[in-house]
């Protein structure tokens, strides 16, 4: 395949150093917002997340032989679970269950090896995956909108206080993503999250709920929080988190195909084909093992600098594996740490509902592309299954201290419903041929 002359830099090739730094940046800017929303969300260090971000990505590039230029942040798949895990066990029970996700891309990646892909697809056709990934979204929306109304939201249910203030704030923090996400052109159009946050912080700023005391106390290098197996906690298997984490790592295997695909389109290779998916896999997982050791959240690659080769047409791995080296020196200065955490809880339940939302529309969206009738009784089963118990709550206690968490059951009654349930497709629709704007 010749190169093409619309690339600003293909793959291998090594940009000039003003033009890297400036690049890298941007794919910084672009992973930042969600990368540290995530650990503020259930309860970990940003900083820690960043630098897990930052080390997973380098990781990955090194094990596709930096044939991928693919950045991987934290994953919002998992903010259920984790918040599940840290309640039943704490930040040591997250982190196992983080271990155990980065485990089972291992195992699937060791089959993809030798078996190929289409099994993954067979097992987890679009009627599945789509109303999971609504129940992910909708699963957690009473958090976004708890963040939103209340003080202190995260205390106990007798302390909350309902907040005029709060919910205004919350609200202008929504309509400045909002209309940065859909009048906002170019580059700006890719961090509607980063833009967001930010107009919100000034916002309460103004508005007296910002405490700047932990910034000003804060050094400007300081190790982050790093929470390590055997030192911050004691290493214990439990099926209970298994329970709460694998079945979320499965969707979000999929996931991972349809980024390889839409990668694929974006930078004119065929990336199934080399490096192939159990190397990407593999990669995704060695990510999240990286997180679950250091105290981050799981990682996944990220649609948003995917979007930002597509607009730069820049596609060097050197770029993205600088972006990965600005993530990992963030993560040690200590007054953006100290920002972060200062950062009031409204604001991000403003953003919060507009990104569970997308997370849900992205299940819509995955039907609709893949024209999943439910016309058949067959569709309509399996999907208003998954829906009710998923968002209703239902769980499965196994013994005293196991338990099917809700999302967790949702999933595997899909699964088992699609294999036995009659009039089922000789040949699964491959959910990610669609093109992806």
């Amino acid at each position: 395949m010749g190169k093409n002359q619309d690339i600003l830099l293909d793959i291998h090739d090594k940009p000039k150093f003003t033009q890297w730094i400036s690049l890298s940046i941007q794919h910084l800017f672009a992973m930042f917002g969600s990368t540290v929303l995530v650990p503020i969300l259930v309860g970990l260090s940003p900083a820690v997340a960043l630098a897990s971000s930052g080390l997973g990505t380098l990781a990955y590039i090194l094990i596709t032989r930096g044939q991928v230029p693919a950045y991987l942040g934290s994953s919002f798949a998992f903010i259920a679970p984790l918040f599940a895990a840290k309640a039943a066990g704490g930040p040591g029970a997250a982190m196992m269950g983080t271990f155990l996700a980065g485990i089972v891309y291992g195992i699937v990646a060791l089959i993809i090896s030798r078996a190929g892909y289409k099994w993954l697809m067979r097992l987890l056709p679009p009627v599945v995956v789509g109303p999971v990934i609504i129940v992910i979204g909708l699963g957690i929306a009473t958090t976004a909108c708890g963040m939103a109304m209340y003080k202190n939201y995260g205390a106990a249910s007798q302390d909350l206080i309902y907040s005029t203030k709060h919910i205004v704030i919350a609200l202008c923090t929504l309509a400045i993503t909002i209309i940065s996400s859909a009048f906002f052109k170019g580059f700006f159009r890719i961090i509607p999250i980063l833009i967001g946050i930010i107009g919100g912080y000034i916002i309460s700023v103004f508005a007296g709920i910002v405490d700047f005391t932990p910034v000003i106390k804060a050094h400007w290098l300081a190790l982050p929080d790093l929470v390590f197996p055997f030192v911050s906690y004691k290493l214990s298997f439990s099926w209970s988190i298994f329970f709460l984490m694998v079945p979320v790592a499965i969707v979000t295997l999929s996931e991972h195909i349809g980024h390889q695909l839409v990668l694929s389109k974006v930078v004119n290779r065929d990336l199934i084909a080399k490096p192939g998916l159990g190397p990407s896999i593999l990669g995704d997982g060695v990510s999240i093992v990286i997180a679950s050791v250091i105290g981050g959240p799981p990682t996944t690659t990220y649609g948003e600098n995917i979007g930002v080769l597509a607009i730069t047409r820049a596609y060097s791995v050197y770029v993205i594996g600088g972006a990965a080296v600005f993530a990992i020196c963030f993560s040690f200065i200590g007054k953006i740490s100290a920002l972060l955490s200062t950062i009031p809880t409204c604001v991000m339940g403003g953003v919060s509902i507009l990104l569970f939302g997308i997370i849900a529309s992205s299940g819509l969206r995955m039907l609709v592309d893949n024209k999943v009738d439910f016309s058949l009784n067959r569709n309509l089963i399996i999907s208003s299954v998954i829906l009710v118990i998923g968002i209703g709550g239902a769980y499965l206690k196994l013994t005293q201290n196991l338990e099917l968490s809700s999302m967790a059951l949702a999933a595997i009654v899909g699964v088992i419903l699609n294999l036995v349930l009659p009039g089922r497709p000789k040949e699964d629709i491959n959910m990610f041929e669609q093109e992806t704007e």
